[in-house]
């Protein structure tokens, strides 16, 4: 079987009805991971607050302040209100909005190795089905110390979330699939985004909320028996038999022949083992070849940036003059097309061209966004609103760019590694967006887009390309486009 050849698309189709089954669900079970993404804006914003200490003469936003009177008429309680994280304690408001970063780093590194040695099935429903349960007892801690904590644990669940749920349906379809499922992937995230405003409008009290975006979704553990495990990752470990009837299982509901599986799996189990003899694959790996190594690095790179720059402005926007709802509302609004225009522009563009494009726009909004007079507030959210959408764009593509570089057996892993770096950036935009000069934090978002832009020329092109199952494929095809073999033909 040639590398152009897709044999798991040839039994299962590119994306039928059983597949759209499954898309469902993870889309349903995704929405409290979707919600914690956005939720800060709500559970720890920044608040106006009137001073009632004996020297302070009712002043507003006064520092020190041991009495403080919040405003209450948008938001009525939040993380912010009940442990007082204003003033000397501001940058516990901070940590409380990046500590889910550093979760998400233990959520990736640990779901990731969990679904590369276990199964992407086993990862999913168990991520799926911590995350309800760590939000829904969110609701019910009394101290900052057990806020963190369990913030910390929602993160881990996010982290395993984001990245295994993707990898599955990515797995679970055909190459020529690969564009719209990165767009139907941010169905939950865009959908989520734009219902959340609208939940906490009606919900003004932090831990109310925490239980209306989490406790439905306990039902989750239910998806154990029903989800299926990856037919490539099964084969890609040995586990040909039970690949077999699974593909013949999703064969019969999408209505497609049942004939010659067998034979099929056999020839892609010896293109993918002939070059694996570890069926599975560690973080180590990620090391082992050259070309392997300098993916991985660059890619890690590429995902801070753009993680430290998406995060920060999603927070940013939450800071900008006007009605908090309406502003999520809006920004959440715009990403919907941005969703169409990428899966449009990915299947007639390269890759390479999109996400650079995606940067570049971002970085650009950002230093028009600089010099706009404060005075004109729907000017500032609309290139405040189009830099997000480029590089949350960006985001989505480095997901589908990083997972068609990296071999079956490592993809997971590598994810996973690159995540952890995201997750660094991540952690740091709190702190960026509270530092207090705004035209310094907008900079640095807009150099950490334009750097991303940098690096990603140094990024392999992958449309059109079948998922390789094996590392030493990668190099393989190195060899053949550098001529040293025959050379396959692109599409």
């Amino acid at each position: 079987m040639s590398f152009n050849e897709d044999g798991i698309e040839k039994i299962i189709g590119r994306f039928g009805k059983y597949q759209v089954w499954i898309l469902i669900l993870v889309t349903i079970g995704r929405y409290p991971a979707e919600f914690q993404l956005v939720n800060v804006l709500f559970l720890v914003p920044g608040v106006d607050y009137v001073c009632k200490d004996d020297d302070a003469l009712n002043m507003t936003n006064h520092c020190p302040c041991q009495l403080p009177e919040y405003d209450q008429s948008t938001i009525v309680s939040s993380v912010t209100t009940e442990w007082n994280l204003i003033c000397s304690r501001s940058w516990m408001a901070s940590l409380a909005q990046s500590v889910i970063q550093v979760g998400l780093i233990a959520g990736s590194l640990v779901f990731g190795h969990i679904s590369d040695r276990y199964g992407r099935k086993i990862a999913v429903v168990l991520s799926l089905f911590l995350e309800a349960v760590f939000v829904t007892i969110s609701a019910f801690v009394t101290e900052y110390w057990m806020f963190l904590v369990i913030r910390f644990l929602i993160g881990t669940a996010l982290g395993g979330t984001m990245l295994c749920c993707f990898v599955l349906l990515v797995e679970l379809s055909g190459r020529t699939m690969r564009p719209y499922i990165m767009g139907l992937c941010e169905i939950p995230y865009v959908s989520g985004y734009l219902l959340l405003p609208i939940i906490a409008y009606f919900i003004r009290d932090w831990r109310p909320l925490q239980l209306v975006t989490g406790v439905p979704w306990l039902l989750t553990f239910f998806y154990y028996w029903m989800l299926p495990e990856s037919p490539r990752w099964l084969i890609t470990v040995g586990r040909k038999k039970e690949a077999i009837e699974l593909l013949t299982f999703i064969a019969k509901k999408n209505k497609r022949s049942t004939e010659n599986i067998e034979t099929i799996v056999n020839d892609v189990e010896k293109e993918s083992l002939s070059t694996n003899k570890n069926k599975h694959g560690t973080y180590m790996d990620l090391f082992k070849t050259p070309k392997i190594r300098q993916y991985t690095i660059i890619s890690a790179l590429v995902w801070m940036c753009c993680s430290h720059t998406f995060f920060g402005i999603n927070q940013y926007i939450g800071r900008l003059q006007g009605n908090l709802y309406l502003n999520v509302i809006v920004s959440a609004a715009s990403h919907a097309p941005g969703v169409v225009i990428v899966v449009v522009a990915t299947l007639y563009l390269k890759r390479k061209v999109t996400v650079i494009a995606s940067f570049a726009i971002a970085g650009t909004s950002f230093i028009v966004f600089i010099l706009i007079p404060n005075h004109l507030q729907w000017v500032t959210l609309m290139f405040a609103i189009i830099g997000q959408m480029g590089v949350y764009t960006a985001f989505m593509q480095i997901y589908m760019y990083s997972s068609e570089m990296f071999p079956t057996v490592v993809r997971n892993s590598a994810l996973g590694f690159s995540s952890v770096f995201a997750r660094v950036g991540g952690f740091v935009a709190p702190y960026v967006v509270n530092i207090g000069i705004e035209w310094a934090s907008i900079l640095i978002f807009s150099a950490g887009a334009f750097s991303a832009a940098i690096l990603c020329c140094f990024f392999p092109e992958t449309k059109g390309v079948v998922l390789s199952n094996a590392i030493d494929q990668i190099e393989d095809k190195r060899k053949m486009l550098s001529g040293k073999d025959t050379v396959v033909s692109k599409k």
